[in-house]
């Protein structure tokens, strides 16, 4: 889990606005290239990777990445790492889009993310104000989804299913704002890193709406 150390002295004004310039830039373009590997995806009803692979997949390019974060290769890594992450989404968005409501679904799903990641980082960039305090309560709350994914997984209870995609909701919602306020108080220093993060809480948090709009409106109630 993320931890930040912050800087003991103020980080200077212009390495801040440097890094969250390269940060949102590297951002946009990385969330651009998985929307066209997602595409790509659903359009050739590519079948939903097996759990276990994602994981493995997704856990090794993300070492590899944070390995090579001080170097050009770093870049390429981040853009192989969100790439393989847009593409496991092309599947899942498939299923949706195959509901009675599925358009609508994923439109909204989208479209809450969106407005909840710019208005979040909106608030953090603007108020300045430091989230480090976050950091042990999200640390409990992503073990606690963890632990209750597995147990909905098992059990196969859909109320608590829809709990724990609630719950990762707002610990996304939580990472936004801490990872926004390391970059300016000096918890992060990368923006390689920094990137990584907040693609993280974006795709996490649209894999969370994405299932409680499904369980909500996928029928023609």
């Amino acid at each position: 889990m993320r931890n930040y150390a912050y800087a003991a002295n103020a980080v200077p004004r212009v390495e801040v606005n440097k890094l969250i310039r390269n940060t949102y830039l590297l951002l946009s373009m990385t969330l651009l290239f998985s929307a066209a590997t997602a595409t790509f995806a659903v359009f050739t009803r590519a079948p939903v990777l097996s759990s276990w692979l994602v994981l493995i997949v997704s856990m090794g390019l993300l070492f590899v990445t944070h390995s090579l974060r001080n170097s050009s290769a770093g870049l390429v890594s981040v853009f192989a790492l969100t790439g393989f992450l847009g593409y496991t989404l092309g599947p899942i968005i498939g299923l949706y889009l195959r509901l009675p409501n599925g358009g609508q679904i994923v439109a909204t799903a989208m479209g809450g993310t969106g407005a909840i990641f710019l208005g979040l980082s909106f608030y953090a960039l603007t108020t300045r104000k430091d989230f480090s305090f976050m950091g042990g309560f999200l640390m409990v709350g992503i073990i606690t989804a963890i632990l209750g994914s597995l147990a909905a997984l098992f059990f196969q209870i859909p109320a608590l299913s829809l709990a724990v995609s609630g719950m990762i909701v707002l610990l996304m919602s939580g990472y936004i704002l801490y990872d926004t306020s390391a970059m300016i108080h000096g918890g992060i220093d990368n923006y390689i890193v920094a990137t990584i993060n907040l693609y993280l809480n974006i795709y996490n948090l649209f894999l969370s709406l994405l299932q409680i709009l499904g369980m909500g409106f996928g029928s023609d109630d």
